[in-house]
């Protein structure tokens, strides 16, 4: 079935004033609630908690992806086939965009981290962690990158349909599925940069 990926942003320091080991729990139980949340999901964009009890905590829903990381995956998998064909700015600007959301790197020996600033402890609460973790001093850099980066877009689609384009895939099938998954994060980062909140990917 592979593993799927729930994408908040969510305020740090709300988080911070939990115990170190109870800010998983804190967080997934917002996140999962018992009686889900109180809001239909859109086709795509934002889910906001409507009540009081998590006011510090939204979720973005991917178009397409029935909350599927093997999106993110093949996303990641299309950029490395044809990033050599792409131009060397665009290519720098998307390869930091990228490696620091999901995307592992073109070097194996050099791969990026995606749990940072330490909010987090690697396995701790339920044992199941998270998929990637940023606090809010990294938003900046990510809405940077995705800024220089977002009117060039365009530009990509000669390179993924002479290298990266798969028909018979479930995911990113085509340059249109590519390029939309790149607009979704570009709208997390943006949010979670103007909120001044961290961005998480849990497991679900």
């Amino acid at each position: 079935m592979g593993m799927d990926i729930t994408v908040l942003i969510a305020d740090w320091a709300h988080l911070g004033e939990a115990a170190p080991d109870q800010r998983l729990d804190l967080l997934m139980d917002a996140a999962f609630p018992d009686e889900g949340w109180d809001v239909p999901d859109p086709e795509c964009g934002w889910v906001w908690q409507s009540g009081t009890d998590a006011p510090w905590l939204a979720r973005y829903v991917f178009r397409g992806t029935s909350g599927s990381y093997k999106a993110h995956f093949r996303t990641g998998q299309a950029w490395e086939k044809m990033r050599d064909a792409a131009d060397a700015d665009l290519r720098a600007t998307l390869d930091r965009f990228l490696s620091g959301l999901f995307w592992y790197g073109p070097n194996p020996d050099d791969e990026a981290t995606h749990v940072r600033g330490g909010l987090f402890a690697e396995k701790v609460g339920r044992g199941r962690g998270v998929l990637l973790s940023y606090p809010p001093d990294d938003m900046p850099v990510l809405v940077k990158s995705w800024v220089e980066a977002q009117p060039r877009i365009g530009e990509l689609r000669e390179p993924f349909d002479a290298h990266a384009v798969r028909p018979t895939e479930q995911w990113i099938r085509d340059f249109d599925e590519f390029a939309d998954v790149l607009n979704c994060w570009g709208e997390v980062v943006g949010e979670a940069d103007s909120r001044g909140w961290g961005l998480v990917g849990l497991p679900s």
